[in-house]
């Protein structure tokens, strides 16, 4: 069964509704909604990760009623209505698809990634924006793991870029000796916060370059923590044993018969 999209335009309209509505849904703004936003969406993720397609459908959804929702009180203001905001991604998707929607042709990804850019530059300068860097435009709301990619990007469409991975792997190394050098020194929080932030900002190059997406990297190594350290905790629950009641030689020799009994 299929529903339009009007359907689910009436249903935000009348829980938002002062005097019938929701009580919640009414008082909402768009900072309160903002993070529900961004939570939807990295469910949609998860739900991807796990392929789950009866999940995504869900989420899916959830996510396009954010979208629904922002686009009601943006109504209510007098602002704009969610058609303007189809109107506004349809002309901007053919607008940035020249190859696609007109005759433009690229020679490789790299030029229509550069073709890209700049027609997201033409965009921010028609709207009267006064920083022309390559690096304009990049959210500072986008998760910092997200930034730094989308940095290197830019960076790389102008050049500036190591060649392929061998240096990146060096660069990653030079900065882990540095962060060692300051533990080993002393160093104060400032200090270390600063190496470490190094070491992850090359981490996500390295992870660029090796077309890896490194959320999703992310996600799978905190999953693999979890399901391992669950796996100790039943070890220590079949003899009988709370996991903190162990050493910590102990829990070692625990978290490898965990991960011997993957391989099996």
């Amino acid at each position: 069964m299929t529903r339009p999209i009007d359907d689910l335009i009436a249903i935000m309209a009348r829980l938002r509704d002062p005097e019938n509505g929701c009580p919640w849904d009414v008082k909402q703004t768009f900072a309160t909604i903002a993070p529900y936003t961004i939570e939807e969406a990295y469910e949609v993720a998860d739900a991807i990760d796990r392929h789950d397609m009866h999940d995504l459908r869900d989420e899916l959804g959830d996510l396009l009623l954010q979208v629904i929702f922002h686009s009601r009180m943006a109504e209510e203001a007098g602002d704009f209505a969610f058609g303007d905001v189809v109107a506004a991604i349809c002309e901007k998707m053919e607008r940035r698809h020249p190859h696609v929607f007109g005759d433009v042709t690229h020679e490789s990804d790299s030029a229509r990634s550069r073709d890209w850019d700049r027609l997201k530059a033409e965009e921010r300068k028609a709207k009267g924006g006064e920083d022309h860097s390559a690096l304009a435009g990049i959210s500072r709301g986008l998760p910092e793991w997200q930034r730094a990619i989308k940095l290197q990007k830019r960076a790389a469409n102008t050049g500036f870029d190591w060649p392929d991975h061998r240096p990146v792997l060096d660069k990653l190394a030079e900065e882990l000796d540095e962060v060692r050098h300051e533990f080993e020194n002393g160093a104060d929080e400032e200090r270390l916060a600063d190496e470490i932030g190094d070491v992850l900002f090359v981490a996500a190059n390295v992870a660029r370059h090796a077309k890896v997406d490194v959320s999703r990297a992310l996600r799978g190594a905190n999953q693999k923590f979890e399901r391992r350290f669950r796996g100790m905790e039943a070890l220590a629950e079949s003899e009988g044993r709370t996991l903190t009641s162990y050493s910590l030689e102990e829990q070692e020799q625990l978290w490898r018969r965990v991960k011997q009994a993957e391989k099996l």
